[in-house]
């Protein structure tokens, strides 16, 4: 996957178009991403012995990855390409300025 956890996306589709946040989380096997604020569903929770009070909780849920789009340093949505520098490390480029991730 080329989006990792702490990178800045936008969501392109679904009930959240357009909403921007961190990613807390990413699940490559299901190819979903867990995005801060985005996707938020009202769970009911039972009273355990960590959480002494129950009720009904707002849980943040994964969405597909191919439903965001990585945001560089100018703000802007981008794609995400790679090149191997100079000394052999792999650095993610983004394809719309071309700058480094």
């Amino acid at each position: 996957m080329k989006i990792r956890k702490g990178d800045r996306v936008r969501v392109l589709s679904g009930k959240d178009r357009g909403k921007e946040g961190e990613v807390i989380s990413v699940h490559p096997r299901t190819n979903q991403v867990t995005v801060e604020g985005v996707n938020v569903a009202k769970r009911h929770q039972k009273p355990t012995r960590s959480m002494q009070q129950g009720g009904i909780i707002d849980k943040v849920m994964p969405i597909d990855a191919s439903n965001v789009s990585l945001i560089d340093s100018t703000g802007r949505s981008t794609r995400v390409g790679y090149r191997v520098d100079s000394d052999g490390t792999k650095v993610r480029v983004a394809r719309t300025s071309g700058g480094e991730l």
